[in-house]
């Protein structure tokens, strides 16, 4: 149609090449105006690539989880990828199975949000032979990963609170103790708040009191108890805004105001507490640069660009707001 090789149209069509400005316009209005479309099988099957990634994590309920599956597919279209989603619900068995479902489809790449972990849970991810990055959740040392300062970003938080003047703290976190799944971001939250609280006695302040509470059913009763028994003026910390957010919904109903009758900070900075009075004191958890930097490592990976074993940890910082 155009008058040129199939050299020229292929390199009008991928951008690359030498070819003539106004060649290359006249091949691509052309393609458009014949409504051509690449077939990216055909493609894949030559450069042996797919041009999907897959992506496991536990839900969309979260908007932690939501917000980094936006931003996941958002970096990886930038590249002309797609992305194969799905859901492990905790389930260590299924999560297993979708990741060899995705391999038997060929994905280039996976990121990964495990329940599972452990040396053994390691070396099944290297038997997949597909390159692999893990966020949040560390599997085990050896296995790409992208995270953030968990244990630092606790402590302030923890720290914060104190010099406000509570003297009791309540970590509201999953039941760590009686799960077999892997619990390591609540974990690293965890030591960071107790640790915060042992350094907070050295100091001198031996009246400060603190105890942790699981998140099971009923826990929100737990924590209203807490709060009624106590004489001491007391703040609840959250492994996570959605529990946060739980305990002020049934704090309302009880006729107790955040910021006044007790103090109460989150953890992750999701968007819809920007939707939520009073503003909610959280922990930032930068879920984009997170996403970003999980693709482009998996990218690097893909394209044997980096090693398999290599680690990024980003910063993360408290987010005033008017509940303490």
């Amino acid at each position: 149609m155009c008058g040129v090789s199939r050299m020229t149209v292929h390199r009008a069509l991928t951008d690359t090449g030498r070819i003539n400005p106004q060649t290359k316009e006249l091949i691509q209005t052309k393609a458009k105006e014949c409504g051509y479309r690449p077939d990216l099988l055909a493609r894949g099957l030559v450069k042996g690539q797919t041009f999907y990634i897959g992506v496991v994590v536990l839900d969309v309920n979260n908007r932690y989880f939501s917000q980094m599956l936006s931003a996941i597919s958002t970096e990886a279209r930038k590249r002309g990828y797609f992305v194969n989603i799905t859901l492990h619900e905790e389930n260590k068995e299924m999560e297993k199975e979708q990741l060899e479902r995705l391999v038997d489809y060929h994905v280039d790449g996976i990121i990964l949000s495990s329940v599972n972990q452990g040396k053994a849970y390691r070396d099944f991810l290297r038997s997949l032979d597909t390159p692999i990055v893990t966020i949040g959740n560390k599997i085990a040392d050896g296995i790409p990963f992208v995270s953030i300062k968990e244990k630092e970003a606790a402590g302030e938080a923890a720290e914060t609170i104190l010099k406000k003047g509570y003297e009791k703290i309540v970590f509201v976190c999953p039941p760590l103790e009686q799960t077999e799944g892997n619990t390591y971001v609540h974990r690293q939250r965890l030591e960071g708040f107790t640790e915060a609280v042992e350094r907070w006695k050295h100091t001198g302040n031996k009246t400060v009191e603190s105890l942790v509470i699981g998140v099971r059913e009923g826990f929100v009763d737990r924590t209203f108890e807490e709060l009624q028994i106590s004489e001491k003026r007391t703040a609840f910390f959250c492994s996570g805004d959605v529990f946060a957010l739980d305990i002020m919904k049934y704090m309302t109903g009880k006729g107790k105001k955040a910021g006044v009758d007790y103090g109460i900070v989150g953890f992750d900075g999701i968007d819809i507490l920007d939707y939520v009075t009073p503003r909610l004191y959280t922990i930032y958890n930068p879920v984009e640069p997170v996403a970003k930097e999980a693709v482009k490592l998996l990218f690097r990976l893909m394209n044997g660009e980096a090693a398999g074993d290599e680690t990024v940890i980003l910063d993360c910082k408290m987010m005033a707001g008017d509940t303490l």
